[in-house]
């Protein structure tokens, strides 16, 4: 990954802010400038770039076992990655766990590459200087799934567990600003600055948002993010304690939505420098 490639994206969505005039309280001027960064980055993804580092990655030898990930069994079968992001998160004989996809890979990445799970974690979320593994083959593995629909199943008990657990920590009010995530996207027209939050008690809008929203370039990070950043950036603000990266607790909220988001068509990576919406 080259620096420029980001670098260039940044300017662009900066230039249109720029190009809105007046200051950022002035919702329509702002609402015109990114607008206009859509259509400037509407045909190019920057997050492409990890979609295809995240497919090498995938098939490369590497780690103390110098072995590649086509023997990860993703819910599919070994090294099936069409189809797995619809499906998860699931219950996997192997673990007697139900894991998402970050859960699920980072099993992969210690037992069959031989990488220590602490590594692993610690390089868990992409900087400026250096890009994330982790959210490369994730959203190698989201992108596989393009034009199917979410189909997230609780066949097992401890998926229905699971599931059970996510809805309650989503309606949970906890922390010092008591706050909860229904709090934020429980309404419909509620905003943050220049974001909109989804009213993800609503199927539709539950739908679009999971389906289609993370992984993304995230236009402010100038990296991917998947999921698990997502949730782990939710509890920050909600100033909460630290969402343990592939823990029981974020797996148990991403079931809960990935279910509740079932029939929705994927469309991966988002890009959210280039819409409204783009707290989702």
């Amino acid at each position: 990954m080259k620096f420029s490639n980001r670098t260039a994206v940044v300017c662009a969505v900066a230039m249109a802010l720029t190009m809105a005039g007046g200051t950022a309280a002035a919702q329509g001027k702002a609402d015109d400038g990114l607008a206009l960064g859509r259509k400037m980055l509407a045909e190019d993804n920057p997050g492409d770039l990890w979609v295809e580092r995240g497919q090498r990655l995938f098939t490369e030898r590497r780690g103390p076992k110098n072995a590649s990930l086509e023997k990860c069994d993703l819910g599919m079968g070994p090294g099936v990655v069409k189809g797995a992001f619809a499906q998860l998160p699931r219950y996997f004989t192997d673990t007697d766990r139900v894991q998402d996809l970050e859960s699920r890979l980072l099993t992969c990445m210690v037992e069959l590459q031989g990488f220590k799970r602490e590594e692993i974690v610690r390089n868990r979320f992409g900087t400026l200087d250096r890009d994330s593994d982790m959210e490369a083959l994730v959203s190698y593995i989201g992108a596989a799934s393009n034009g199917l629909r979410m189909n997230v199943r609780l066949t097992h008990a401890k998926e229905r567990e699971m599931y059970k657990a996510g809805e309650y920590a989503f309606y949970r009010r906890s922390g010092p600003l008591d706050f909860a995530c229904v709090t934020c996207h429980g309404e419909s027209g509620k905003r943050i600055r220049l974001q909109e939050l989804p009213n993800m008690t609503k199927a539709e809008e539950m739908r679009e948002v999971i389906a289609t929203g993370w992984p993304a370039y995230r236009g402010t990070h100038s990296t991917v993010r998947t999921m698990q950043h997502r949730l782990y950036d939710c509890f920050w603000q909600m100033r909460q304690p630290d969402l343990g990266f592939a823990s029981d607790l974020s797996v148990a909220l991403t079931t809960y939505l990935n279910h509740s988001a079932n029939g929705g068509e994927i469309k991966l990576p988002d890009r959210k420098s280039t819409r409204l919406n783009s707290s989702h």
